[in-house]
């Protein structure tokens, strides 16, 4: 389960995936309410619950939330841009039953790093921050959110996660929801920065087997077939959001039509079960030819009905960058665009409490 404890980040990055239209501060969950669903998550046969964002930190009673998870029983990983963390802060989690942590890595040097985030000493804090978890003796994860003004630091970049002490390094290229979209002109690598980017992920996971596991999320509209939307729509993982609305993936409110629950006023199980939204897309049925058909269909479902949404307006269609997609043209036009040199930076109040 995803914990979505806030929307609010002292980032401004523009790759954010986020909802456009984010949630308020007094809009947020209460601890106490929190820990319910942490709890309920756990009866559901939950095992795994990510912290996240915008930025947990900016949470006064993350320790708080994090004693909570680990008192459901639930391993907890927290996931962090580093900023508003200190050494003592993270002892303090640390001793609350943290199990691991996962850094975002905006870029190898301080002025691309901090250009990307949008905060002006950005990097120095992560490196800081970076050294006092391996120092305490927490495993962490580096994820790099890679792009095209990045994607050539990849060797850079796998060495200084090393050279942190990484367990392991996400290799994310930009997902182009929430509001990546509005920057995606901007962020989307070239074909050949792709290739070059596989070839050294590749001799990487050679080099260093057994020192540091290397995961590679590829842009999606590279790609000839599309990933299984979270494992498969309403089968593997839950969202909750900053204000306890219960969401099948991270960007599903984009898709209009579908009810949502809230988790404060519903059970987690029967949401889990019988929410609407979960089913809407469960399974093999709802799909449209040539998923309906195809050798893949339970392998990657359909592929990612948010992206769909966004590409074509339509959440029922095949994932568009499907080879087998009639309406893969309409992702390579994307692809043909002319790119932006400016970013569009989320500086944005949160305007909304539901």
């Amino acid at each position: 389960m995803l914990a979505e404890l806030t929307h609010r980040c002292p980032l401004a990055c523009p790759y954010c995936s986020n909802p456009v239209e984010m949630t308020a501060r007094e809009g947020e969950l209460t601890t106490a309410a929190w820990a319910d669903i942490f709890a309920q998550a756990a009866a559901l046969g939950v095992l795994q619950l990510h912290l996240s964002g915008g930025e947990p930190a900016s949470r006064r009673d993350l320790v708080d939330l994090v004693r909570a998870a680990r008192d459901a029983d639930l391993y907890v990983n927290l996931i962090t841009s580093g900023i508003g963390l200190t050494e003592a802060r993270l002892r303090e989690l640390d001793a609350a039953g943290v199990d691991h942590v996962q850094l975002s890595l905006q870029g190898v040097r301080a002025g691309i790093a901090d250009m990307i985030g949008g905060y002006r000493g950005g990097f120095d804090r992560k490196m800081r921050v970076a050294r006092a978890i391996t120092e305490i003796g927490l495993p962490l994860t580096l994820n790099a959110v890679m792009h095209r003004h990045n994607l050539d630091d990849l060797p850079e970049t796998i060495a200084l996660a090393r050279d942190l002490g990484a367990r392991r390094i996400e290799v994310a290229c930009v997902q182009f929801q929430g509001w990546a979209l509005l920057n995606r002109s901007a962020l989307q690598p070239t074909r050949e920065q792709v290739a070059e980017a596989k070839r050294v992920v590749e001799q990487a996971r050679r080099d260093l087997r057994g020192v540091m596991v290397i995961d590679f999320v590829p842009p999606d509209y590279y790609a000839d077939y599309p990933k299984a939307c979270m494992g498969g729509w309403g089968s593997t993982g839950l969202n909750v959001t900053p204000d306890g609305t219960v969401l099948p993936c991270h960007a599903a409110e984009t898709i209009p039509g579908l009810t949502f629950q809230n988790a404060t006023r519903t059970a987690l199980a029967e949401i889990w079960y019988d929410g609407p939204a979960f089913n809407a897309f469960r399974g093999t049925d709802w799909m449209p030819e040539p998923c309906r058909s195809c050798d893949r269909r339970e392998v990657d479902f359909g592929g990612c009905r948010c992206q769909a949404m966004a590409i074509l307006g339509r959440a029922d269609a095949t994932d568009p960058v499907c080879r087998k997609s009639p309406d893969r043209p309409a992702v390579d036009a994307l692809l043909s665009e002319e790119p932006s040199t400016d970013f569009i930076y989320r500086r944005l109040e949160p305007v909304r409490g539901r």
